[in-house]
This record gives C-alpha cells, structure tokens and sequence, in this order.
C-alpha cells in the first residue's frame, strides 16, 4: 500500500472514530431523558454540587487569620447578588471581582 492510501486510510478511520464517540453520548441520552431517576437528579444536583464546591473552596481557610476575611467578603457578595438579582453569571462574577480587588489590595502579605 503507498503512503497516499494509508495516510488516507488513517484518516478516514480517525474521523469515523472521533464521529461515533461524539454521536454516542446523544444516543445514549435518548432513553434516558423518560427516567424517574435521571429527572430527579437533574432537579437535585445544581445545589449539591454547589455545596461541595463550598465546602471544597472553605476547607482550609483558618478563621484566624485577618486574611481569612477576604474569601469570607466574597462569599456574602456572591449569595447577596444571588439572592436579589438570581443571576449566576453575575453572581459569579461580583464575588470573583470582590475577592480578587480584596486580596490583591486590602489582604496583601
């Protein structure tokens, strides 16, 4: 075989692979979207991830140190936007700026 038919070949096996592995998943959520199971988990998850993330960003922050404050800000910016404009994006973004500009100016070391 030349190196123009293998290299061809090669070719049209990878694309026929990376087609089949990106149609798969849509293919497989078809019978899913009738379950109880899967209904009920995508009504439930957002928060628990949610809380995980929390408890995973908050694990290791020490309570005494002045420092401390600055995540802690964050946070009370971040469910006080939530809570009156029920915007994740700016929610996100508004605690992200308020510990950012807090750490970089106020908590510097």
């Amino acid at each position: 075989m030349s190196d123009t038919r293998y290299a061809i070949a090669a070719v049209l096996v990878a694309a026929a692979i990376t087609w089949g592995l990106r149609a798969l998943p849509f293919a497989a959520l078809t019978p899913l979207r009738a379950s109880k199971t899967v209904q009920y988990l995508s009504a439930r998850m957002p928060a628990g991830v949610m809380v995980i993330l929390l408890a995973y960003c908050l694990r290791d922050l020490s309570f005494t140190h002045a420092r401390s404050l600055a995540p802690l800000a964050a946070l009370a910016v971040t469910i006080g936007l939530h809570l009156w404009r029920r915007n994740a994006l700016l929610s996100i973004l508004g605690g992200t700026a308020v510990h950012v500009i807090l750490a970089s100016t106020v908590f510097t070391s």
